[in-house]
């Protein structure tokens, strides 16, 4: 099969890896964004707050998060606009983009530990269901978790019994690929669809998401597996596929230029790209952890500090990992 079926069974098949919740942090097979500080939902929600704030409509509107896990950064958005205006609470309408039931009952019930009955949230199966005027939607790591093709030396990868192999690579995959100025690597499939979905139903929209990568195509292999907070490079001697298929995370560093020219092509701007600690200053973030100084112990600062060190730090999350806004 080719290698983008092989990858969606692995993530999204009966058995795949996202089929169950897995655990985030020390627990898990990775961190991430999210996972680190409850800071980086507030600094995009203060993002939010600031645009709500140049343009009175948006306080009606939704607040949408993409790929929510149990929720955690939506609620983190959602305490800190409560802290900036508690009104709010009553105006903006809230939803998840989740096909999976089970995780949806995951998600309610982890959102109602946490406000009780206070916020009512609405669940879509795809983005194409949103039909509003106005959304703000968030996305954290999803485009890293697009099936993908994999290109080298004009041939294309396919699986069988776990095995890669290379074969001559169809035509307009290598026409598609060059579009976006690649000959080997990851060429990720379904960008398009997904921004033309988005676009469908939302007639004005704020889309923000960080993810790991670059605007600048590399022309080389990124895409490797995580468990238990090892990596291993796909082509590692030391990897086994049938052991790790469906068991582990697969992922690859995001081609941040072929995201911008999809969304552009559905009728969105772009706003901004730029690196996630850029991002987080620029929304706040510095300020909000002085407001928590004055609220707390020196003790509980300096944890929160060292958390945010992690976020925006360049040899850490702070370079690597980018952040794109898209308006429409």
């Amino acid at each position: 099969m080719k290698f983008s079926k092989y990858m969606n069974e692995w993530l999204y098949g009966e058995n795949g890896y996202y089929k169950t919740f897995k655990a985030i942090g020390k627990e898990g097979d990775f961190y991430t964004a999210v996972s680190t500080s409850s800071f980086f939902g507030a600094s995009i929600a203060n993002h939010f707050y600031r645009l709500m704030q140049e343009e009175a409509f948006k306080r009606d509107g939704w607040l949408i998060e993409i790929g929510a896990h149990k929720g955690y950064l939506l609620c983190d958005m959602i305490q800190w606009l409560y802290t900036l205006d508690p009104t709010l609470v009553q105006t903006l309408k809230f939803g998840i983009v989740e096909r999976q039931p089970h995780v949806q009952q995951e998600q309610l019930k982890y959102i109602e530990e946490r406000f009780g009955s206070d916020i009512t949230i609405t669940h879509f199966n795809d983005i194409d269901e949103v039909e509003v005027d106005y959304a703000f939607v968030v996305a954290n790591e999803i485009f890293d978790a697009f099936p993908c093709e994999l290109i080298k030396d004009g041939e294309q990868a396919f699986v069988a019994d776990n095995v890669v192999e290379w074969r001559e690579a169809d035509k307009e995959l290598l026409e598609f690929a060059s579009k976006h100025r690649q000959v080997k690597g990851e060429v990720a499939v379904g960008y398009e669809a997904f921004a033309l979905h988005m676009a469908k139903g939302i007639k004005r929209c704020d889309f923000v998401s960080f993810d790991y990568g670059e605007k600048l195509v590399r022309n080389d292999f990124s895409i490797r597996v995580y468990q238990k907070h090892e990596t291993f490079p796909l082509f590692d001697e030391e990897l086994v596929l049938a052991d790790a298929f469906q068991k582990a995370d697969i992922t690859y560093d995001v081609n941040f230029g072929h995201v911008i020219d999809a969304f552009e092509e559905a009728g969105f701007e772009l706003d901004k790209y730029e690196t996630q600690a850029r991002a987080l200053v620029r929304f706040g973030l510095i300020d909000i952890l002085e407001q928590f100084a004055k609220q707390t112990t020196q003790a509980n600062y300096m944890r929160e500090a060292d958390k945010i060190k992690t976020l925006i730090a360049p040899t850490i999350m702070g370079d690597k990992f980018k952040m794109v806004h898209f308006w429409k």
